[in-house]
């Protein structure tokens, strides 16, 4: 059994072809995404504003430390381009950038 790993992966994209009706659910909700409610779950955190040109989700992902920062990252966008459909929103460009944060080292200043 391989060593599972956690991965903070940020999935970015652009709104594309927009309709009224998501138009209009999204700057409904803009209130709900916004940078205070930025953070890092399973489920994924949408974040972006009433600009509607650009997104972000923030997932964090557990898998096989030996699946590596790829895995993650295609995962993340996988869960992205499902929650994205089943809320009917067009998007495009949809680019991920995983870190494995069981690896990643913290330089702590000295007292």
């Amino acid at each position: 059994m391989a060593a599972q790993h956690t991965y903070r992966v940020i999935v970015r994209g652009n709104w594309d072809r927009l309709s009224q009706a998501s138009r209009a659910t999204l700057l409904a909700e803009v209130d709900d995404h916004g940078m205070a409610q930025l953070r890092f779950t399973p489920e994924g955190s949408l974040v972006y504003d009433t600009a509607l040109v650009s997104f972000s989700y923030r997932y964090t992902i557990v898998s096989d430390a030996e699946d590596g920062e790829e895995m993650a990252a295609a995962l993340a966008e996988e869960k992205a381009e499902t929650a994205l459909r089943a809320a009917g929103h067009g998007y495009r460009n949809l680019r991920a950038k995983a870190t494995d944060m069981d690896t990643m080292k913290i330089n702590r200043k000295g007292r």
